[in-house]
């Protein structure tokens, strides 16, 4: 097999050199979106920073704006995931610990910006919808779960996230103190104890 086909094989395959310019490419535009701000972000500065060619930017990514909602839906991944252990309390502690910790990084600092309807940029703004929803399909399906095994009363799972998480963005927001794993138990055992002590409406 000559060098030439070999190259081109190599080309081909999924998760090869392509695939490592990219992570490359967002790699740099998250952590200049976490300096800078979304505003304050710098299309030029990503190749020099990314260690790849100029071009290789721009062939990828044509669009400012299609690269940066790329890598804020790329770094929120984790904070969509609640992981399914049989016990909802210690679930949904450790999901507000860890979007706590996601949140307090620059770059999350970064995303809460731009949930603001003030935000100008139509491509983030609709990223961040995909972002918010995802963590809600998440958080729905968990919950759905434990309702199923008895773990609670049929409950709306919006309202539950609402009660959860708005503890979690105003400790975080206000910046005064950490938010730690006790305030994550302290909140979800008076959400899960209200919710269970709450009886249907007729």
């Amino acid at each position: 097999m000559t060098d030439s086909t070999a190259n081109r094989q190599s080309a081909r395959r999924p998760g090869g050199r392509n695939a490592r310019v990219r992570a490359q490419i967002l790699g740099a535009t998250t952590e200049l979106v976490a300096r800078d701000g979304i505003a304050g972000f710098r299309y030029e500065e990503v190749a020099e920073l990314a260690g790849v060619h100029r071009t290789s930017v721009y062939r990828n990514w044509p669009d400012r704006e299609e690269l940066v909602a790329e890598a804020l839906l790329q770094y929120a991944e984790d904070l969509a995931s609640i992981i399914d252990t049989g016990d909802l309390g210690r679930d949904l502690v450790d999901y507000l610990v860890a979007m706590a910790s996601g949140l307090g990084t620059p770059f999350g600092q970064a995303l809460e910006q731009a949930v603001q309807p003030t935000h100008e940029n139509p491509a983030v703004r609709q990223t961040v919808a995909r972002i918010l929803e995802q963590r809600g399909v998440a958080l729905r399906r968990r919950v759905n779960l434990a309702v199923e095994r008895g773990e609670l009363p049929p409950v709306d799972s919006a309202f539950l996230g609402e009660l959860v998480f708005g503890p979690v963005h105003l400790i975080v927001n206000r910046g005064m103190r950490t938010f730690a794993r006790p305030d994550a138990e302290r909140i979800v055992d008076v959400v899960l104890a209200g919710i269970r002590a709450t009886r249907p409406r007729a």
